[in-house]
């Protein structure tokens, strides 16, 4: 029962929601798409509407005017501050984890509580408020020490701290209040392993797999230097095995979700699991509300199942009524960043041959930190695109990513050439650089 010629907003302006957009784009039940605000990738497809994504009031409004049928939210923060309650509550059709439980990933705390009760496996914590708390965590340790904001901190919160000082230092700006989003801080042990994510899709009753990916945060080859939002994935990722995968969902997933549940409270949406794989065990490191980004630009084009379809049946609390077909191919996405990332960069770059680059069938470009002016393409954001592949073989995908990307003009811009470098040096035995 699912109306044909829907009009879908899409919120975000990230290239997480430029892939929602493009999948949500080849639905036959899709009339119009609007992206709240949207990027030069989302413009190409529907129409981008300049509206503050914290707005709620002029978000509804614009509901309202356009007739809007369907509303997915793609990023965390208005998650958090509760968009979807905001909406439902209005009688608006809309995809996404409530204000409640977007806190597993709005607050570290609430999470770790979970993984406390439940008895979920993850790092050792202690959840402090003061130097005092941080000073009696610190006797029973060992180092490094990983110090983490409780709230949201637009991906900056966490630091990996080697000695008592750093950790002092780092848990201090907290607590004096570097973060709008909490004074309060999680401190963990560090887990030492392979990280991967695992993503699913939610209703009031059922979950179902929606991929599983790995993402490269550091900014240089070979993993050096700071973290960023992610500078490549590749999916599927090989290190989560079917007996691995069983693990996953015993051990963590279906206790969180029986967490909710045994309150009387329910998730509903995208949830991504972030891993740390040790011995062949899986630890929680956190958990995201939504699609990650870029992982969600290696997942979605490997998806064969509509879109709208599976996001319509989680509304409606029916996921078990549909079996999620995925396509039998691997897919890399490599993030296209400005020089300086994740420091200090430039903005309004002009995006000279865009318009040229041929793309083949599997190929994509999504946009990220893009807008047209004046019916050119330039650069906004520090991660600028992302362009991505499916086929066959990890490195001839990376191959022609690469060639894709090096047609760009490299004075202002960089990329990762290494992305999936463990997996094909592991297993398809070649060089790391082309």
């Amino acid at each position: 029962n699912i109306t044909i010629n829907m009009n879908i907003a899409i919120i975000g302006n990230g290239g997480r929601e430029h892939a929602i957009c493009k999948k949500v784009s080849e639905s036959k039940f899709v009339k119009k798409i609007f992206c709240i605000p949207g990027n030069a990738g989302t413009a190409l497809i529907g129409s981008n509407i300049d509206i503050d994504i914290l707005d709620f009031n002029s978000i509804y409004k614009f509901i309202k005017s356009y007739k809007i049928n369907l509303v997915i939210v793609g990023p965390e923060e208005p998650l958090v501050k509760g968009i979807v309650d905001f909406l439902k509550k209005r009688k608006v059709r809309v995809f996404g984890p409530n204000k409640y439980a977007a806190k597993l990933e709005g607050s570290k705390a609430f999470m770790k509580k979970i993984c406390q009760e439940y008895k979920i496996p993850t790092a050792k914590f202690k959840i402090c408020n003061n130097k005092t708390q941080v000073n009696h965590f610190l006797k029973n340790i060992k180092f490094p020490v990983v110090v983490k904001a409780d709230g949201l901190a637009a991906g900056k919160g966490v630091t990996i701290c080697k000695t008592k000082h750093q950790v002092l230092k780092a848990s201090s700006q907290i607590f004096r209040g570097k973060f709008k989003s909490s004074k309060k801080i999680v401190l963990e042990e560090f887990l030492t392993g392979e990280e991967a994510s695992f993503f699913l899709v939610v209703d009031n009753k059922n979950f179902k797999f929606f991929g599983n990916a790995q993402d490269h945060k550091r900014v240089f080859e070979k993993d050096k230097g700071p973290n960023t939002g992610g500078m490549g994935a590749y999916s599927p990722a090989p290190i989560i095995t079917k007996s691995l995968e069983k693990k996953i969902i015993s051990k963590i997933v279906k206790p969180t979700l029986l967490a909710f549940k045994n309150k009387n409270k329910f998730y509903n949406g995208f949830l991504y699991v972030g891993l740390m794989i040790k011995k062949n065990e899986p630890y929680l490191i956190e958990y995201n509300i939504r699609m990650g980004d870029p992982e969600c630009q290696a997942i979605l084009p490997r998806l064969n199942t509509d879109l709208v379809t599976i996001i319509n049946k989680a509304i409606e609390n029916r996921l078990d009524s549909i079996n999620i077909k995925w396509k039998k191919k691997k897919s890399m996405t490599v993030v296209l960043c400005a020089k300086g990332y994740p420091g200090n960069y430039k903005k309004k770059i002009k995006l000279n041959n865009i318009n040229k680059i041929k793309l083949f069938k599997n190929d994509y470009i999504y946009h990220a930190g893009t807008k047209i002016i004046n019916k050119e393409f330039f650069s906004i954001g520090g991660r600028v695109l992302n362009v991505s592949s499916t086929g066959d073989n990890y490195l001839k995908i990376r191959n022609k990513i690469l060639k894709i990307l090096n047609k760009f003009d490299l004075k202002h811009f960089f990329f990762r050439r290494d992305i999936g470098w463990k997996i094909i040096d592991k297993n398809e035995n070649y060089k790391r650089f082309p």
